[in-house]
């Protein structure tokens, strides 16, 4: 049985395999997950995903299941504690800017909204595709993407600049990059 053509990114790494199969592109609506994906997004920049997935699950006992109650309350105390701990990415202003995250996202819950409503007015709560997807024609950031980066930058939050926001609206379904070769591209009707 031939092996799967997908997307060039992701390689052979059984780890990354699994994250584009089931993950990567697929409408995700959940709150808390949507924080997680956001505050993850943040700590890549200027790695590979591949060294977060790695250590995805070290982050989420770090930062107590990504629970924005829980780190918009870290304290001196816990930024040290995370910052010694060599299964996260050990940098502080990403570290210190998960609890602004933290404390930015629940001032959308306080004002009525949903995280999940919040994002995804930003592509008119749908999955945007583009035809015929190649490697060469995906951008790095779109008009979406800077409306989404401004939005949330305006309300406290950080590292979220366009192409971060551009790689989490991939990462969760927003927009539909597989290439056309993938097995998970799917035509536009």
């Amino acid at each position: 049985m031939p092996s799967k053509t997908r997307c060039w990114w992701c390689g052979d790494d059984p780890l990354y395999v699994a994250y584009h199969d089931q993950e990567w592109g697929v409408p995700l609506h959940d709150d808390q997950k949507l924080f997680e994906m956001l505050v993850l997004e943040g700590f890549q920049a200027g790695l590979s995903w591949i060294t977060i997935l790695r250590k995805r699950e070290n982050f989420r006992k770090a930062f107590r299941g990504f629970d924005p109650v829980a780190i918009a309350r870290f304290t001196k105390r816990d930024f040290e504690r995370l910052m010694n701990d060599p299964g996260i990415v050990r940098n502080r202003l990403k570290v210190e800017g998960s609890a602004l995250n933290a404390r930015a996202y629940l001032t959308i819950l306080d004002e009525g909204l949903t995280f999940d409503h919040f994002l995804w007015q930003f592509t008119e709560h749908q999955t945007l595709r583009r035809p015929a997807g190649t490697r060469e024609n995906i951008p790095a950031h779109t008009a979406e993407s800077d409306k989404m980066s401004k939005e949330l930058l305006r309300r406290g939050f950080k590292f979220a600049g366009s192409t971060i926001c551009y790689a989490f609206m991939q990462a969760v379904g927003m927009v539909d990059d597989h290439i056309e070769s993938c097995w998970k591209y799917r035509k536009r009707r």
